[in-house]
């Protein structure tokens, strides 16, 4: 069984296609957490600034600390909510290379199906059992695919699992520490 030329051609275009999908979507969330980056170190710029007046407006060491520990849940805060960003961004893409994956994936499993049933009935007599393996080889595959794609599901139900009880603990910890 050949690959005629316009196979071939489609092949080579999916290919790229599929690459030029996962580049952009990287690139996308490269710029995502680039802009994220610059807009959070402006904050912290902005908010040093204006700490630093607070605490230089005190009176004495008493309304210093006062003043710092006034400062502090907002600041958790801030820190919480970018880590909520990075991972929502990380999170969002994981999900679009995955889709994108799962896609290629199927359509080769539909390719390599099509062509095993083409070489099955154009097969001389007595090759049902190289095609039964080759069968078998798939069925393995995509299970394994499938295992694969839920062990990620469950790692990042996990991760969201695990971001929100930090996020939780460390907001109420600020709480005690301010007051």
């Amino acid at each position: 069984m050949t690959m005629n030329a316009e196979q071939f051609a489609a092949a080579n275009k999916a290919a790229v296609d599929s690459l030029l999908s996962v580049a952009n979507t990287a690139l996308a969330s490269a710029e995502r957490i680039a802009t994220l980056n610059l807009d959070t170190a402006r904050s912290v710029i902005e908010d040093t600034a204006a700490n630093a007046k607070a605490l230089m407006g005190a009176k004495d060491v008493k309304e210093a600390l006062s003043i710092q520990a006034a400062l502090a849940q907002p600041n958790v805060d801030k820190a919480m909510a970018y880590s909520k960003s990075v991972y929502e961004i990380s999170t969002e893409t994981q999900e679009e290379l995955t889709k994108m994956v799962e896609a290629q994936f199927g359509d080769f499993q539909k390719t390599v199906a099509d062509m095993l049933e083409k070489a099955a009935k154009s097969a001389p007599a007595g090759s049902d059992v190289a095609v039964a393996a080759v069968q078998s080889a798939i069925a393995a595959a995509t299970s394994a695919f499938d295992n694969m794609r839920k062990s990620a599901k469950q790692m990042t139900d996990m991760a969201q699992s695990n971001l929100v009880a930090a996020t939780s603990a460390t907001t109420k910890a600020a709480k005690k520490v301010s007051k």
